[in-house]
């Protein structure tokens, strides 16, 4: 395979038949996850004896002032260990949840960061905001004795609104801002972008609403804190995504040094940005656990995981685009409002910012003005969620493309094709931030008119108004950057420990949470080491076992871990050259490494590296001078990032007596670099579209003008379900990168950056000939059964 270093091309053949790189392995760790073997959080907290229970106050109003706490009759409660307020934090001198990243403000200075502590000290600021915890022995003995606690509050005026926080005579967040303002910053050239749409012979703008989303993942949050006098040690069982950065802060809140903390993350039920964030029940398991002198566990169950899960999404864009008269791009302008909620989350900052440099798309547009505001509100705090920002600079992007097409009288696929960055020009430095080192882009394209069947849409959408139905196609060519940061990737550690057995340890710094690591992982040990699938174990989420890491997220873990792994396995075969050549008798450069065996060149002598990992551990059988063991570790940070690009095309089906949308038909042609188990890609494509399907047609976090959440149950919140999703057709054009040895580029947040604007774009393309001019997501079935009724009696056509 062209694609892959030297070091993994030569097992390929090896590959074919034993379930190496780019073979459809079935994953392994489904063998216990089916048979109910799998541990999380809360079966390990089920087998601790003693484990206490915490439930926490939550303040039932969005902004008000703490008056007093009055917590005598919860402490006097039936099984009541501990009641801790504000009072008992304020003896703690805990540190801010920490924040790890930051912007500036308009003139240059920093970003207001306000401080976000465990629990409320002198007002709530959101509705859910943590105020006291009791701890119980049992969980209905915490709940009952949390009701007892009299909190008095005085309410104030709340803003959960994005354009009435931002104007002047809005309710502030903070009293100690002047505006309820974080960050004001810009990118591109706006001077360049002024001349480009001076010159321009048409400007197409539009305001695009991406609505607030939950999370939603399967397993919900949990935690279970422990405390040990002897070592002073904490340990906090929770599903996490990057246990060694949630170590560190962690051990900041607590001004204490990391290594007085472990952190263990089992089995993992689904994170997708939103386990990555710092959550103040984290903090108050473990201080709980101090204070009871037991370990303490909390699960955050549906109801309160909608009052206390950090949220997503939540951004209003106005768009425009410059164009010449022949439909080339020539600027874009963008100005975002971010709602980051009452306080800063970990990564807060992150997705209106740091993915910015998707608005570039795979296009040539010479210029570009784009402004972000991050705004407070009285709403819960935002984090990264499946795609960070990737799917909200695609949707901004993609939609304005559409509606340009059909001001200009053009095919909607023709206008991309036009723009598109050709491959003769890769590298291409974008005017905004990002470089991108490969793609094949309209050959993409092609492959996705072919596979949708574009030319034949209008048969089907004549067919469908026979029926009485309206046929839309929706078609969105997008990129995403993944395993950045962009300026300098992060590191990733990967050790590779063989014991006297022969067999192997791969101790991760990524984690799993649900992706199939430990299938892939495997596949690249059969493959680049030639050790059979049953003698590899692997491990991960453990700070005390692992030492170094830093997590999973992004569509990272594959270019970053799959560095440090093929570093730390060149650094096992470098030494294992040394062992067997001593053991074979022949001198180190006659022997080469293939199919798991050092072989003799010109010969059949061979020993596996099976047998030198043992023979590693008898002193008899080394070389002189050579450290017992073959265990080689490496931590690697790539130079660059790579680019994750494809073509996504729905099809939908409106009824407009009911509004209801049926998705009849999907098609996505992903270029993910070297396709390292195509049953693994396929299935994060799948979960990445359904979610961003999910959002498009249902899901959205309401909050009334009081500050209430009005969508606080899945009786409200609607989840996208499997009876609503089609067939998905999905097809892969790989275009290996050079950016890393094993030439991947990233898969698991692809499905939702291009499913989010073909999905609506298909909905529009069905309701615009009917009159509808636009129509926000979510687009529920009463949202377009509204909007068409609107423009049918508007055009004396009749109700629907």
């Amino acid at each position: 395979m062209r694609f892959l270093s030297p070091l993994v091309s030569q097992n390929r053949r090896e590959a074919m038949v034993t379930g190496g790189i780019g073979e459809p392995v079935e994953r392994r760790e489904d063998v216990r996850f089916v048979r109910g073997l799998g541990r999380y959080t809360d079966d390990i907290a089920a087998s601790m004896p003693g484990a206490l229970h915490m439930a926490v106050v939550r303040s039932p109003h969005a902004s008000a002032r703490i008056i007093s706490i009055d917590a005598e009759a919860g402490r006097l409660a039936p099984g009541v260990r501990a009641v801790l307020t504000r009072d008992e934090m304020a003896a703690q001198d805990f540190h801010p949840l920490p924040v790890r990243m930051r912007r500036e403000r308009r003139e240059g200075e920093a970003s207001f960061v306000p401080p976000y502590m465990p629990l409320a000290v002198d007002a709530v600021r959101h509705v859910g905001d943590a105020v006291a915890v009791v701890v119980a022995d049992t969980l209905n003995q915490a709940r009952d004795a949390a009701e007892r606690i009299d909190v008095v509050y005085e309410p104030t005026d709340c803003v959960t609104q994005l354009d009435i926080a931002v104007s002047p005579q809005s309710p502030r967040v903070w009293a100690c801002e002047p505006d309820n303002i974080c960050f004001d910053q810009r990118w591109g050239d706006a001077a360049a972008c002024d001349a480009a749409f001076a010159s321009a012979s048409h400007v197409v703008s539009e305001r695009f609403v991406i609505s607030r989303v939950a999370t939603n993942s399967l397993e919900p949050r949990t935690a279970v804190g422990d405390y040990d006098r002897m070592t002073q040690r904490y340990t906090l069982h929770a599903g996490l995504q990057s246990p060694h950065e949630m170590r560190d802060d962690i051990a900041t809140v607590f001004r204490l040094p990391p290594d007085r903390f472990r952190l263990v993350s089992p089995d993992v039920g689904g994170a997708f940005g939103l386990k990555g964030s710092l959550h103040p029940e984290l903090v108050l398991v473990l201080w709980a656990s101090r204070q009871t002198g037991r370990p303490v566990r909390h699960v955050c169950e549906r109801s309160e995981a909608f009052l206390s899960d950090h949220q997503s999404r939540d951004h209003v864009s106005d768009v425009s685009l410059a164009l010449d008269a022949s439909g080339k791009f020539l600027g874009l302008r963008v100005s975002t409002l971010a709602n980051l909620g009452a306080y800063v989350a970990s990564d807060g900052l992150h997705s209106p910012t740091n993915n910015i440099g998707g608005l570039a798309g795979q296009y040539t547009t010479p210029a570009f003005d784009v402004r972000v505001q991050g705004v407070f509100t009285h709403t819960l705090p935002t984090c990264p969620y499946r795609g960070a920002g990737r799917p909200e600079a695609s949707f901004c992007i993609e939609q304005i493309i559409d509606k340009s097409a059909r001001q200009l009288g053009m095919d909607r696929a023709e206008i991309r094709r036009m723009n598109m960055i050709p491959p003769q020009a890769l590298p291409f430095k974008t005017p905004l931030v990002f470089t991108y080192d490969s793609g094949e882009f309209e050959s993409v394209l092609d492959k996705g008119l072919a596979a949708a069947d574009w030319s034949g849409f209008e048969s089907r959408r004549s067919a469908a108004k026979a029926r009485g139905l309206l046929r839309g196609i929706g078609i969105a060519c997008v990129i995403e950057v993944a395993g950045g940061p962009h300026g300098r990737p992060f590191e990733e550690s990967a050790e590779i420990r063989f014991d006297a057995t022969g067999r192997a340890k791969i101790l991760a710094g990524s984690h799993s949470q649900g992706q199939g690591h430990e299938t892939v992982f495997v596949q690249m040990a059969r493959e680049i080491l030639g050790v059979p699938a049953d003698d590899v174990q692997i491990v991960y989420g453990d700070t005390d076992v692992v030492a170094h890491g830093r997590g999973t997220f992004g569509s990272r873990t594959m270019m970053a871990f799959g560095a440090a792994f093929t570093s730390a396995a060149r650094k096992i075969i470098d030494k294992g050259r040394i062992i067997a050549a001593h053991l074979l008798e022949a001198p180190e450069q006659s022997l080469v490494f293939g199919d798991g065996h050092f072989s003799v060149r010109g010969t059949n002598r061979h020993i596996s590296l099976t047998d030198v990992a043992r023979a590693a551990f008898a002193t008899t059988r080394m070389p002189h001078g050579l450290e017992i063991g073959l265990c080689e570790r490496a931590i690697v940070a790539l130079e660059k990032p790579t680019f994750p690009n494809g073509c996504h095309i729905c099809e939908v089906e409106i009824d407009p007596l009911t509004g209801l949308t049926d998705i009849v038909a999907y098609t996505v042609v992903d270029d993910v670099g070297t396709v390292m188990n195509p049953m693994l890609v396929n299935g994060q494509i799948h979960g990445g579209i359904a979610q961003g399907i999910g959002q498009v047609l249902s899901e959205q976090i309401i909050y009334g003008d009081d500050g209430q959440i009005v969508t606080g149950s899945f009786m409200d919140y609607a989840m996208p379900r499997a009876d609503g999703l089609p067939a998905m057709q999905v097809r892969s054009h790989p275009v290996p990168t050079a950016t890393n040895p094993l030439g991947v580029k990233g898969a698991g947040e692809a499905g939702t950056v291009g499913s989010l604007p073909a999905t609506m774009s298909a909905i529009q393309d069905a309701i615009m000939p009917e009159g509808v001019d636009r129509i926000d997501m979510p687009a529920t079935p009463l949202a377009i059964w509204k909007a068409l009724r609107i423009v049918r009696e508007k055009s004396g056509r009749g109700r629907i």
